[in-house]
């Protein structure tokens, strides 16, 4: 495993994210509520950048089966990220897709070193 320094803590600002290359490879690390998280800049769907994508929130749906309604709710703001290509989303906080089982973005480790942030690969 190695380990590359990508910036100080205070380039990264909340919400904010920063894509290096790094061993060939593009990866992106995201400020999430002063917590940090590094993926692998590629979707399972199709290759595209899905940590390219916007960074918003999701919506949940809840249906009731004695009234028959259904309720629309905006949730999640800030911890949604949707690749560009074609809207798959993620959970930033855990790589997790969105809308199919199983599916992850690829983790890295970050660690905040002294006033640096530190990917292991």
């Amino acid at each position: 495993m190695s380990e590359h320094v990508v910036s100080s803590v205070d380039e990264l600002a909340d919400g904010d994210r920063l894509v290096v290359q790094l061993e060939g490879r593009e990866i992106a690390v995201f400020n999430i509520d002063g917590e940090y998280f590094a993926y692998t800049n590629w979707c399972a769907h199709q290759a595209g950048p899905a940590c390219e994508g916007k960074i918003t929130g999701t919506t949940d749906a809840t249906f009731d089966k004695e009234t028959l309604e259904t309720d629309f709710s905006w949730t999640r703001e800030g911890e949604v990220l949707t690749c560009p290509w074609h809207a798959w989303e993620f959970d930033v906080t855990t790589g997790d897709c969105l809308s199919r089982e199983g599916i992850k973005l690829i983790e890295h480790a970050v660690e905040v070193e002294g006033d640096n942030l530190v990917v292991s690969l």
